[in-house]
């Protein structure tokens, strides 16, 4: 390869990577769908303008049973082939250990929750991961069954897609504008790749592998049964519209099918529940059928067959196998099915809080009957029938924003989520006398309270607080609501009078008060979900007697950061061991690890875990060594290097060489200018405590920041004494010049230091010296050790075939210098001829890494601001 094809790659691994980063943006990774979803809204506005929703009503009244039998059977047909993923997934990948049963109701079931909620690829996968984790399977093969069914998604779409491009049925040339011999070309392409593929797998033994995770390849028969499964898929859902659409249409299937592929690509970028709206006008587009209420009618039939009814069963099944496993008298089988599908529960529950709120807001965007209306005008006055309307709706969307808290398993999310449904209830028949409403909210509190078990967190957060995605989604349901709303009143002409008309009439009028409370309730979620979180304030805790006598006793320096006053603990009920953490209020993270005895730290490292999984919270361990690293992976945590950790040994420890000519020419010089060194026991600390403060403030101004937490000591006179001090004087005057803490390692196994400050005005060489005049007092003295500390991101492989995290670290160090001195730093230690021992972090794996990072950046520096400081 010439350098000018090296020069070619690296252009296009760096552009990948800065659109890669691009598309990561938050900003960015909102507008997409945003943008996506305001132009299908427009699109189908536009092509529905001269539709009635009476039209619809009719059309959907007109719709024979015998067609609706039909597509009730395609659905059952295209479910049981989604099933059968994972049936022949699990044979690839854990044959045996997983009954085919449980794995074929693991997808079906993983599959009509994620196609009601959105987010397959959160929600369907978590599903699985659960089901199959809690029957002993690990992450690797847990990932090896759920890339199996994608692959074989991907296998059935290319021979479907091949086959449609090589013989080129009518239709087909309508939606790709090329010539017959490049749709033969391509599509005998495809069908050659996916033959080549199988040929590949037919040989046995292959295996995939990815940072760290692998698993095994099906054979070539495994593969093919796969691959005839995800036709059965893709075939069966689309037959399901296909066969509610009108005959007089005049398309052929293959041309049909195209259009349906694409729609479900374009629901996909929306982010909206199953696509809805987006998928809507792409189908309605793509077929010319503009302005025809039987389109629509059936595009409306196809959610409720296809969408809503399997997420029905899927529910009711759920919570007929809960209600079973507890009664006594039955025994073993129903009892071990609600154990493996527990898992599902609460996103089952999230699903039934969003379908009553959609269908709250959906009711409260149409038009009320006018004989229910009728019987309540003899008894409510009209200003409570219109306040019942705006509580419908606020409580719609209210349910909406709050299955989010029950799909994080929020105990006060069920709470609120049944309290929310009872009023529901309430407003459902006082706005208009619909018992349907009313009916499907008493069912949803009858299926949440049978799932009572499932809900066992307790979270100071806000359970209304959405991240990112949910709120994209949130948003993209409303809006395509609101466009119900405005296709149903599409005969009204907007005026202004409409705001404040009352009526018993007067449906257009209170569906626009109802959309502005809709509005105001989403602002209020949004803003203060994406900018409402405050940063913990540090409240000083009391340091238990028995963290200070093991902090005392242990050979760690690092341990005495514990006594900070900013952290919690959890302390081993026989007092051998103690875990010092903070709360982020989205994480507890612990600084370093357990210190004390190992047995007893191992459980107090598992009692976190368990604390953090009931509060709905991540759970990290920040700075730690590789002493309990097997305890970190059987929680199932990943282990990333975030630096190295500098010691240097003080046996025989001499400030000669050249590497250390800096610091002996620094002390040399201060015994000669008549600078004193001294060590101030605890003991004799308060007297001087004001003169340190001044140095301190001092040293603070001139660095324009503030003090830091967590991991590092602040100027707290309560922390100071609990240690001796190294100070330096001027010899003439006898003022203190500079100043640190030393931390004193039990059996003078080690010694370090962690406040040290100077006196901004004084001579520059005067750190240097008090550095030295330490390290040789340490040597002295008899300690084995001196810690340097951490040098951030130090030693991480920045290669071509490390793990992204590395690549990521080691461009930080290397690229970074401009925020911080990470070579700097390194190099500085490194003339100490130090001994580098790593690093770690232990936390949550894929993007919760870098999440883990920012909450401990929060403890330390009060976030982004405190860090620019």
């Amino acid at each position: 390869m010439t350098d000018q094809d090296t020069g070619k790659e690296l252009w296009a691994i760096r552009l990948a990577e800065r659109v890669s980063g691009f598309l990561e943006r938050p900003l960015v990774r909102i507008a997409i769908p945003v943008i996506v979803m305001l132009v299908a809204l427009t699109v189908l506005h536009e092509l529905s303008a001269h539709v009635k929703w009476s039209s619809v009503q009719t059309d959907v009244a007109n719709t024979s049973w015998t067609l609706l039998f039909i597509a009730l059977c395609w659905t059952a047909f295209s479910f049981v082939s989604l099933s059968l993923y994972d049936v022949f997934a699990v044979q690839s990948v854990a044959d045996g250990e997983v009954p085919l049963p449980v794995a074929g109701m693991a997808g079906a079931c993983g599959y009509a929750v994620s196609n009601c909620l959105g987010f397959s690829y959160i929600t369907g996968t978590a599903i699985r991961y659960r089901i199959y984790a809690s029957l002993g399977l690990d992450l690797g093969r847990v990932a090896g069954v759920i890339a199996t069914s994608w692959i074989a998604f991907w296998s059935g779409m290319t021979l479907l897609l091949g086959a449609l491009l090589t013989f080129h049925p009518d239709g087909i040339s309508k939606v790709l504008p090329i010539s017959v011999t490049v749709e033969t070309v391509i599509g005998l392409g495809l069908l050659i790749a996916l033959a080549t593929l199988f040929i590949w797998l037919s040989k046995g033994g292959r295996r995939l592998a990815y940072g760290g995770v692998g698993f095994n390849l099906p054979g070539g028969k495994l593969a093919g049964l796969l691959t005839l499964a995800a036709l059965g898929d893709v075939f069966g859902a689309s037959m399901v519209l296909y066969v509610l659409l009108p005959t007089d249409l005049g398309i052929g299937y293959p041309y049909f099918f195209t259009i349906f592929i694409g729609a479900i690509a374009v629901g996909i970028l929306s982010h909206a529940p199953g696509g809805i709206g987006a998928f809507e006008a792409t189908m309605i587009a793509g077929l010319g059928a503009s302005g025809r209420s039987d389109v629509i009618a059936a595009l409306l039939l196809y959610r409720l067959v296809y969408t809503f009814l399997p997420f029905l069963i899927a529910t009711l099944s759920i919570a007929v196998a809960s209600a079973l496993s507890h009664r006594r008298h039955i025994t073993g089988a129903a009892t071990w099915v609600y154990r493996v599908i527990r898992p599902i529960v609460p996103m089952v529950a999230a699903g039934v809080a969003a379908v009553a709120g959609v269908i709250l807001l959906v009711s409260g965007a149409l038009p009320a009957s006018s004989g229910n209306l009728g019987v309540l005008r003899d008894f409510l006055p009209l200003s409570f029938v219109e306040a019942s309307h705006l509580a419908g709706s606020a409580v719609g969307v209210l349910l909406i924003l709050v299955s989010r808290g029950l799909f994080r398993k929020l105990y006060r999310a069920w709470v609120v989520a049944m309290l929310l449904m009872l009023a529901g209830f309430v407003a459902s028949l006082t706005k208009g006398l619909d018992t349907h409403e009313a009916l499907s909210m008493v069912g949803s509190i009858v299926l949440l309270a049978m799932f009572r078990d499932a809900f066992y967190r307790v979270s100071g957060a806000s359970i209304f607080r959405l991240n990112i995605p949910w709120l994209v989604s949130v948003l993209a349901l409303l809006a395509v609501i609101f466009w119900v709303g405005l296709f149903a009143y599409s005969h009204v002409e907007y005026q202004n009078a409409l705001w404040w008309e009352f009526a018993w009439n007067g449906d257009a009028s209170r569906f626009l008060r109802s959309s502005l409370v809709v509005a105001v309730i989403l602002g209020v979620v949004a803003v203060s979900s994406l900018f409402g979180r405050e940063i913990p304030v540090p409240v000083r805790t009391e340091i238990p007697e028995v963290v200070e006598r093991l902090v005392m006793e242990s050979e760690d320096t690092e341990s005495q950061i514990s006594l900070t006053g900013d952290k919690q603990f959890l302390i081993a009920p026989d007092e051998t061991a103690f875990l010092a953490y903070a709360d982020t209020g989205n994480a507890l993270v612990t600084k370093g690890e357990p210190v004390g005895d190992e047995t007893a730290g191992k459980q107090l490292i598992w009692q976190l875990r368990e604390k953090a999984d009931r509060e709905g919270k991540l759970c990290a361990f920040y700075s730690v060594s590789t002493k309990y690293l097997p305890t970190f992976l059987d929680l199932g945590l990943s282990i990333l290097k975030i630096g190295e950790v500098a010691r240097v040994p003080l046996k025989d420890f001499s400030l000669d060489g050249k590497s250390r000519k800096r610091f002996r020419q620094a002390k040399n010089r201060a015994e000669r200018e008549g600078y004193v060194f001294e060590i101030i026991p605890k003991q004799e600390l308060t007297p001087i405590l004001p003169e340190l403060r001044k140095i301190s403030d001092d040293w603070l101004a001139q660095k324009a920041g503030a003090e830091k937490g967590f991991a590092l000591g602040g100027f707290d006179e309560t922390y100071l004494s609990y240690f001796d001090h190294a100070v330096l004087r001027n010899g003439e005057t006898g003022e203190i010049v500079a100043f640190a803490n030393l931390f004193q390692g039990g059996q003078k196994s080690e010694l370090s230091l962690d406040l040290m400050r100077y006196e901004p005005d004084s001579q520059s060489f005067v750190m240097d010296a008090l550095f030295a005049e330490m390290m040789s007092w340490g040597a002295e003295q008899g300690f084995h050790w001196f810690s340097l500390g951490a040098a951030p991101f130090s030693g991480i492989e920045n290669r071509q075939l490390a793990s992204l995290w590395n690549r990521i670290g080691g461009f930080v160090y290397e690229h970074g210098e401009q925020f911080y001195h990470f070579e700097g730093l390194r190099s500085f230690k490194q003339k100490f001829e130090p001994e580098w021992s790593p690093n770690y972090l232990a936390s949550p794996g894929g993007l919760a890494a870098p999440r883990i990072l920012y909450e401990v950046n929060i403890l330390i520096s009060g976030g982004l601001r405190g860090l620019t400081k």
